[in-house]
């Protein structure tokens, strides 16, 4: 704690370090919003390549003298 923080209470200054270490260890929107969009790609990944195999699989199944 800094030079200012010689005025302040016991309580007060509990209070400035238990903020400190907060903003230390808490996650940040950043970080959430990364984790976010990567587990969005790897499930839009995941249903663009079902979605592909099957419609491969139907157009395989068709009757050539359906066309």
């Amino acid at each position: 704690l800094g030079k200012q923080d010689y005025k302040k209470t016991r309580p007060m200054l509990r209070a400035t370090r238990l903020k400190a270490e907060a903003k230390k260890t808490g996650l940040g929107v950043k970080e959430v919003v990364l984790v976010l969009a990567a587990i969005l790609v790897f499930v839009l990944a995941f249903y663009a390549f079902f979605y592909l195999n099957i419609s491969s699989e139907v157009d395989l199944d068709l009757d050539p003298d359906e066309h």
